[in-house]
Order: C-alpha cells, then sequence, then structure tokens
C-alpha cells in the first residue's frame, strides 16, 4: 500500500503539552463560533482516552455560543457512564463544565444486550443530529488506531469504508479490551475540519510510520479526508 502524501498532513508542533491544549482549543472554538452563525448549530466531535483530557478543559473555558454547540463522541467503549473506562463519563467532567456547560451533549452507549443493539439504538438517535460534523477531534494510539478502528477488528473494512451510510458501528477486536461503538470513517471524513491530536515520541513515530506505510486505520483517514488533516503535537 502507498504511503501518504504530505499535502494531507497539515503539522502544528508546540513545546508543551499546555500550549497544544491552547491552540486545539482555540481552533475548535473557532470552527463552532464559525458554524453556529452561519447555520444555526456547530457540531463536534470529540475523542476519549488520556490524552484529551487538557484539550477538553481547555476548550470548556472558551467564550462562544454553547447553547448552539451540540457535542457528541468519536468512539465509545461498551461501559456505562459509571465506569471509569467510560469516554461520556470524560467528556461529562471535562468539557461539560463552565460555560460548554449550555451546549448540548449526545454520547454513544445505550445499556442495551450487547454492543449491536447499542449502535442501532444511538444510530437512531444520530441521524437526527446536525450532520455533517463541524469538527472532528482525532486521538491515536500506538498501534496505528484511531476512533475504535483497530488494526485486528472483525469488520474493519466496513468501519474504513469511505462511503458507508452508517452512524455508530459496533466494533469487537481483541486489543480493544471490549466492544466498542464508533463512528464510521465516511462520518469523521465528511467534518469541516479534522484535527489529529497526539502527544510524545512514540506516538509521532507511530504516525511517521502509518503515514510513510500507508497501512494503519489512521492512514485511512488521511488518504480519505480530501482535505489535510491538522495535525497536533507535543513531546
Amino acid at each position: 500500500m502507498s504511503g501518504i502524501d504530505a499535502a494531507a498532513t497539515d503539522w502544528h508542533e508546540f513545546g508543551t503539552r499546555a500550549e497544544v491544549a491552547e491552540a486545539l482549543a482555540q481552533r475548535v472554538s473557532g470552527r463552532l463560533s464559525q458554524a453556529a452563525a452561519e447555520r444555526g448549530t456547530g457540531f463536534l466531535a470529540v475523542s476519549g482516552g488520556t490524552t484529551p483530557a487538557a484539550f477538553l478543559r481547555t476548550l470548556s473555558g472558551r467564550t462562544i455560543a454553547w447553547d448552539k454547540v451540540v457535542v457528541t463522541l468519536i468512539d465509545e467503549r461498551f461501559v456505562p457512564l459509571t465506569s471509569p473506562r467510560s469516554n461520556a463519563a470524560l467528556v461529562r467532567s471535562t468539557l461539560m463544565q463552565g460555560k460548554a456547560a449550555f451546549a448540548r451533549f449526545i454520547g454513544l452507549y445505550r445499556p442495551a444486550v450487547n454492543a449491536e443493539a447499542a449502535a442501532v439504538e444511538a444510530s437512531s438517535e444520530l441521524t437526527r443530529l446536525p450532520w455533517p460534523l463541524d469538527m472532528a477531534v482525532l486521538g491515536m494510539g500506538a498501534d496505528g488506531h484511531t476512533a475504535s478502528f483497530f488494526p485486528d477488528a472483525t469488520e474493519l473494512a466496513k468501519l474504513l469504508s469511505p462511503t458507508g451510510d452508517a452512524y455508530v458501528l459496533p466494533v469487537e477486536a481483541e486489543s480493544a479490551g471490549e466492544p466498542r461503538l464508533t463512528l464510521p470513517l465516511a462520518r469523521i471524513i465528511a467534518a469541516g475540519e479534522i484535527a489529529l491530536h497526539i502527544e510524545g515520541a512514540d506516538k509521532r513515530s507511530a504516525l511517521e510510520a502509518a503515514l510513510k506505510t500507508g497501512d494503519r486505520p489512521i492512514s485511512a483517514v488521511f488518504r480519505h479526508a480530501g482535505k489535510p488533516v491538522h495535525i497536533y503535537w507535543a513531546p
């Protein structure tokens, strides 16, 4: 598989992780403000994990028309809000505070019998949201996965289809630890802007390898986005 053209990347490098959080929050808040002014709603999807916490807290303090903003998740573990592994819980405790508490948050988890049923229920609600996304903020694992596009996912080709019409898909992958729910690639690449937030030398090396070989799940984002993906990185 061929590598990714350099034109598909837009690097933003910072000396500290606090600087990354500030710069990314500035970009996202600007995009949401523009969307709210132009079409009456700003639509944002954010990622979970450990990396985005500082960014989400910083974004929550930005002065924008939060009552005109809808927030959802890029992906979620099939765990309830009470679980320490819940991405929804992270977003509620970091982003949905202060000024941003006026935004509307729609998560992906539903208390269904399994992830497949939860994906059907979540899709039913997400169809009513103001697609396409104005901003998608991705993370990335050391294995080159983004969203819940794990390299060993059982239906990876379906997840990475750039033309699929699904809103939420279930994910089964041994490396994921538990079943997942995710926006498919087609929903992510349709966003007005896409940002990838990574930190540390190991993540940078993993991304550079994925861009060179073009064979990791994150590579598909750059290949199909049709616009430069904004990379925000600090050591």
